[in-house]
C-alpha cells in the first residue's frame, strides 16, 4: 500500500510530500524545495529509502533542493514538463529575488508527459500536464489512495497565481476542470500550500472554479 506525509519546507511553507511504500519501504520525494535536513530526517524517522524526486514544477519553493538532495542520495529527477526548462534554468536567480538559499541548476533525468506514469514499487501513479501556473506544471494521481499531488494548480479556496512569466490563467482554469475534475469528487488532493481538500468540496465552495 501508498503512504504519505507532507513536510512543510522553505519559508514559504511549501508541502514537499514523501511518499512511500510498504513492501520495501521505498520512497520518492515530490517537491524537496528546500530545507534538505529536514526533508532527510523525516525519512529517516519513517524508515523509509529514497529512491527518487518527483517535480510537479520548477518553482524555487518546490526545486530549489533538488540538485542537492539528488546529489547526496544519488537520485534519478522526474519531471516537470519540458516546458519548465527556462525555470530550471533561472533558479538562482530566483533564489535572489525570494531571498532563498543559492540553488543549483540541474537536468532532469527524465521530463514528463500528460499520460505518463512513475512507479514505487509496483504501485503506479498516472501523470497529467496542467499547465497555467507554470507552463510545464505536472500533476501526480494515486488512484489506489483516492490522493492527487497538485502542487500550486489547485489549493483550498484559491487557485494558483498565473502573474508569473507564461503563466495563463485560462490554460490554468482549463487543466482544472478538464484534468483534475475527472480525478473525481472523491479524490483528496495535496496542494502545494495551505490544507489538503477534495475536488468535490472546491467544485462546491472555491469561488475561482464554483460550478465547472
Amino acid at each position: 500500500m501508498l503512504h504519505y506525509q507532507t513536510v512543510p519546507v522553505t519559508p514559504f511553507q511549501q508541502n514537499c510530500s514523501i511518499v512511500w511504500e510498504d513492501d520495501d519501504m521505498l520512497a520518492a520525494v515530490i517537491d524537496p524545495g528546500g530545507d534538505l535536513d529536514r526533508l532527510i530526517d523525516a525519512a529517516e524517522r519513517l524508515q523509509v529509502r529514497l529512491v527518487a524526486i518527483w517535480l510537479t514544477h520548477a518553482h524555487i519553493d518546490h526545486a530549489g533542493g533538488t540538485a542537492e538532495l539528488a546529489r547526496r542520495f544519488a537520485l534519478p529527477i522526474i519531471g516537470p514538463h519540458r516546458a519548465d526548462q527556462f525555470w530550471i534554468d533561472a533558479l538562482a536567480e530566483q533564489g535572489r529575488m525570494f531571498g532563498f538559499p543559492h540553488a543549483e541548476v540541474f537536468t532532469p533525468t527524465r521530463w514528463l508527459d500528460d499520460g505518463d506514469t512513475v512507479t514505487l514499487g509496483r504501485h503506479t501513479l498516472q501523470v497529467r500536464h496542467c499547465p497555467g501556473h507554470t507552463p510545464g506544471h505536472v500533476v501526480f494521481h494515486a488512484p489506489e489512495l483516492q490522493r492527487a499531488f497538485v502542487g500550486d494548480v489547485l489549493f483550498a479556496g484559491s487557485i494558483g497565481r498565473t502573474d508569473f512569466p507564461q503563466g495563463n490563467h485560462a490554460q490554468l482554469i482549463a487543466s482544472i476542470t478538464e484534468r483534475l475534475w475527472p480525478m473525481g469528487d472523491d479524490t483528496v488532493f495535496i496542494p502545494g500550500h495551505g490544507p489538503e481538500s477534495s475536488f468535490g468540496r472546491e467544485r462546491r465552495s472555491n469561488p475561482y472554479v464554483k460550478g465547472t
